[in-house]
């Protein structure tokens, strides 16, 4: 396994930058750590991912503090990966929101997460107590959800599979900003080892929608200007089709792993190999991409022993061979994916719902109806009822066309 030093492992959290994106909108990030969106409101502060520990959740604290003293109401966690969430506890804030997806994997996977995390990363972790456990959501939403901070509206959506299989983006239309958690990477690779690589541009194609004028993306410097968000979202396009597409032919030639490793990694490096966190995922990377190749939808658990024999398989000691025909695709129990698939079709985004999203403002006939819930002073308002799973097949089918046809909708 391809495991090289890189600035994430040498020296995390120098060169500490609070940056603004937008009225009430700002990013903090920090070498070699997750980035934390802070939205400031009349009513309080909302924070998008919480960093890997609580001493980090405590620099971005004192940032915060610079610029206000209002409570923190809400931490939205985009997905369920240690380095973004083990922090939480720190912001003590009134909720802490995820999608129900994401619960799912913190339940599933989440402690192993942590093990594989800290043995990767261990400069980044090196101050969190050796027993913390998964910082788990206090509420999850199915699909999307509206909070009023006070003079600053907010939208938290699941936009569907790409990073994670639970992903959520926050979108301030007021301000045009997204934060778009590990969807996104503009000075850093992704990282796709639970990543569902030929879903993912669909999500893409739905934060361009929005048109944002600056976006966070899960780690580095944010994109500013719609050129700079633009050129963010398609190089993590570029590097998620071109993985998927190199490992699928990959497997069409009946190669190994290593040998798939190796001519990924040949077809990355020309345009990827110089950003950050190159080396230091690509192995991973790797891995994710041959088995959904293989065909397997869910990704597989990182355990350590899973690591190690990657490890193995690349140092050329194993083989891996492709799955039997009656191998299944545990960890989830059978009754977990069934329940999963039925949520990834029925509770994604409206299509409707989405294109309604892009509009600041919109008449009462258009409007979306929402659900109140008795919520930190009642500046939360819950969960849209899923569309009919009908409607959502029948929008599946046209995906193709969805970019044209939410603009429309929009307009």
């Amino acid at each position: 396994m391809t495991n090289e030093p890189n600035n994430s492992e040498l020296s995390p959290g120098a060169n500490e930058r609070f940056e603004e994106l937008g009225r009430g909108c700002y990013a903090f990030s920090a070498d070699g750590c997750s980035n934390t969106g802070v939205i400031v409101g009349e009513r309080g502060v909302l924070i998008v991912d919480a960093q890997a520990t609580p001493e980090f959740a405590g620099k971005v604290l004192e940032k915060v503090r610079e610029k206000t003293d209002k409570p923190v109401k809400q931490v939205v966690l985009t997905h369920f990966h240690a380095d973004s969430t083990l922090g939480a506890t720190a912001f003590e804030a009134g909720e802490i929101v995820a999608s129900d997806l994401t619960r799912r994997m913190m339940d599933t996977r989440g402690a192993e997460e942590i093990l594989v995390a800290r043995d990767r990363l261990p400069a980044l972790f090196s101050g969190l107590p050796s027993m913390t456990g998964v910082s788990l959501p206090s509420m999850t939403i199915a699909s999307s959800m509206s909070i009023d901070l006070g003079n600053m509206d907010v939208r938290v959506m699941h936009l569907g599979r790409g990073h994670t299989m639970g992903d959520v983006v926050v979108w301030v239309p007021g301000s045009a900003v997204i934060f778009a958690g590990d969807l996104v990477q503009s000075s850093a690779v992704p990282y796709c080892g639970d990543a569902h690589l030929a879903d993912w541009p669909r999500a893409l194609d739905r934060i361009t929608a929005f048109r944002p004028t600056a976006l966070m993306p899960g780690r580095g410097r944010s994109a500013v200007g719609a050129s700079a968000v633009a050129n963010a979202i398609e190089n993590t396009r570029d590097f998620v089709t071109t993985l998927q597409e190199a490992a699928s032919a990959c497997v069409e030639q009946r190669l190994g792993l290593k040998d798939t490793f190796n001519a990924v990694k040949d077809a990355l490096s020309p345009q990827f190999g110089s950003k950050d966190d190159f080396d230091l995922h690509l192995s991973f990377n790797v891995a994710r991409a041959y088995d959904e190749a293989l065909g397997l939808d869910q990704p597989q658990i990182w355990s350590r022993e899973r690591c190690a024999d990657l490890q193995d398989a690349l140092d050329g000691v194993v083989t891996t061979a492709e799955p039997a025909e009656d191998e299944t695709e545990l960890p989830l129990s059978d009754q977990v994916l069934d329940d999963v698939e039925a949520r990834i079709t029925a509770e994604l985004v409206s299509d409707n719902d989405f294109a309604a999203s892009l509009l600041e403002r919109q008449t009462s006939e258009e409007t979306v109806e929402e659900e109140t819930l008795d919520l930190s002073s009642n500046d939360i308002v819950g969960p849209e009822a899923p569309e009919d799973e009908a409607v959502e097949r029948e929008a599946d089918e046209h995906e193709a066309d969805e970019p044209r046809m939410l603009m429309e909708a929009a307009r």
